[in-house]
Parts: structure tokens; sequence; C-alpha cells
């Protein structure tokens, strides 16, 4: 089956069915209160998001993809060289992929010049299932050549790598999304996975808390580098980037310059820097 039938045909029907359950789970058991209009913002991000929809669409996806065929063919790559049960090729495929991807998130946050692009994601008032697709089309073409070349040195297996896409892009919507799950089957969860209030607390005005909880699918990696965060309550999280707080200057057109204007400090209008007190480690807060 061509590529774009196996994009067509399961991964993109699958991700609507999952948005939209999100979107009404999240409107039935919502987490954090919403400040801005849900409906005006469910718009924004939508049209904001089209031209990073064309991205995935044309590049993201199939570009690795053909680099893994290519890779497999010619027999290049760590799991090409391995001689493993296709089990294990595939829970390698899930950790080495999903850690690289800790470090791209990472690096989307460290490295100024990216930071530019991936700001934009984080400028969103509030947060909820739709901010999973608020991204920078600039930034979706930066992570064809990342996920190309992760592709390549891991030797993932085309079918893999679908497989592995759709789980991600289901536990970006996942996490993202305002579901309040039950705090026991939340914390249950977070021994293993990326939640709603763990990524809540990534999404802060708060810098440090910010610069935590990179992780996507699996919440291991932050456990691993020390950057798990899990001890502030939702209710105390003020959503989005200091030094955005007006709506207006969130409109699509200007999220769209955002990246080739000057970059402000994290600070907020006023100059206050929005700080937090530290506090001891502990579980998912209410």
């Amino acid at each position: 089956m061509p590529q774009a039938r196996l994009i067509d045909y399961i991964s993109e029907p699958l991700l609507v069915c999952i948005f939209v359950a999100l979107l009404w789970l999240q409107s039935r058991f919502p987490l954090r209160r919403q400040h801005f209009s849900a409906l005006r913002r469910l718009a924004r991000n939508f049209i904001f998001s089209l031209p990073g929809f064309a991205v995935v669409r044309l590049a993201t996806l199939p570009v690795p993809m053909s680099v893994a065929i290519w890779a497999q063919d010619r027999h290049i790559g760590l799991l090409n060289w391995l001689v493993v049960p296709g089990w294990v090729a595939g829970i390698a495929t899930f950790l080495l992929m999903d850690y690289a991807y800790w470090w791209w998130h990472w690096a989307n946050h460290m490295v100024p010049f990216f930071w530019r692009f991936h700001n934009v994601h984080h400028t969103d008032l509030d947060l909820d299932v739709s901010t999973a697709a608020r991204f920078h089309f600039g930034e979706m073409l930066f992570s064809v050549g990342f996920l190309s070349l992760a592709v390549t040195l891991f030797g993932i297996a085309p079918i893999m790598l679908l497989v592995f896409f759709i789980t991600f892009e289901a536990a970006t919507l996942f996490h993202h999304s305002n579901w309040r799950l039950p705090i026991r089957v939340e914390r249950a969860l977070n021994h293993i996975l990326v939640t709603p209030r763990m990524h809540g607390i990534h999404h802060s005005i708060v810098e440090r808390e910010t610069d935590s909880n990179w992780g996507t699918i699996f919440c291991w990696w932050d456990k691993l580098h020390r950057s798990l965060r899990r001890d502030i309550s939702q209710a105390e999280i003020t959503i989005g980037v200091a030094a955005f707080r007006d709506d207006q200057e969130l409109t699509v057109g200007k999220l769209l310059s955002l990246p080739f204007k000057e970059q402000r400090p994290w600070r907020l209008p006023t100059g206050e820097i929005p700080e937090r007190q530290p506090r001891p480690a502990s579980e998912l807060q209410p």
C-alpha cells in the first residue's frame, strides 16, 4: 500500500477520532478553569495549524518514511544491523524514538533559534487539546530533518515508524487535553506516561516550570534527567508565556510572524518575573 494511503486511511482518521473524543471529555470533565472563549481559541488554533497540517501531510511523515525504506533497503542504522525478534525491534523503536524526541523538545526550548518557533506553541493562554495542533509550520519543517536523521541512525522500519507516529501524535493530543482524570488514575498512569496534569506544569508562565516535563509518551526520560515536576496544583498554574499576556497580540497573522520578530525576555508586561517558591517534590497535585 502506498505511503499516502497509509496516512490517509489509518493515521489521519484515527487521530481525528481521538481529537474529537478528547474535546468531548475535556468539556465534560475539565481539569483547569478556562479563561478565554474555547470556541474562539479552537477556531484560531485550527486556522493557524493549517500550514502545519500541510507540512505534516506532505513532508513530516512521508519524507522520513521514504528515508526508512531507503535505510532498510541498504541495511543502514542500528536496528537494521542487529538481528532481533520483531517484538524487540518494536519496543526498541518506541524507546529510542521517544527518547530522541525528548532531546528534540529540550532543544526547542534551549536553542534560541528553535525557541523562536516553539514559543508560538506556548503562547496559548489556555491549554487544551486544540493546543496540540498549535505548532508553527517552521517548527514542523525543522522536525522533518530531525525525524529523518533519527530514523536513519536507529534503522527504524517503515511500518514501525507509522505505528510510532500515530502513538506519538495520540499522546500529544492526550497530554495537552484539559481532561480531568481521577487523581488516582493519573498518578497510576504517570509511573509510565506523560499525563495532562504533568504537561500542564510544562505550560506554566514560571520559567523553571516550563523547563521541565519535556517527555511526550513516556515520563521516564524526565525522571532520568531530573527534570520531572509533579508538585504544582493545576489551580496554581497560569498557562502561557510571561511576555505575551494580551490576546490581541496572538492573532493568526501575528503568530505566523512571531518567530521573525525580536524576541522578548521572560518577563510579564509589567517587568515582573513570575516565580514560585520551590517546594519538596511530591506526587501529582489534584
